[in-house]
């Protein structure tokens, strides 16, 4: 079975992007993004250069895949999580 990277909802994807980022911050990955782009605190160790560079746009590579994948994981914890509450209320 092949995967993809589609999303069901498409109307999700800013909230599911938003989670990955609240989570990586946790994690103490990197700083969340604010409105204008990444987090000042944390621009130069995520290699922005400033102007108004959105979540997908900043360059991420020096995260390793298990970084990546604990972050992925979390994810999908929280959303069973709040799946399994909303059917058991």
């Amino acid at each position: 079975m092949a995967r993809t990277n589609r999303t069901v909802v498409p109307e999700s994807r800013a909230m599911l992007k938003q989670m990955q980022y609240e989570i990586a911050s946790e994690f103490g990955l990197y700083g969340a993004p604010s409105s204008g782009g990444a987090d000042t605190e944390f621009a130069s160790e995520l290699g922005v250069t400033g102007g108004s560079m959105g979540y997908g746009s900043s360059y991420l590579g020096h995260l390793t895949s298990r970084d990546n994948g604990s972050v992925g994981g979390e994810i999908t914890k929280r959303l069973v999580k709040q799946a399994e509450q909303s059917l058991f209320k």
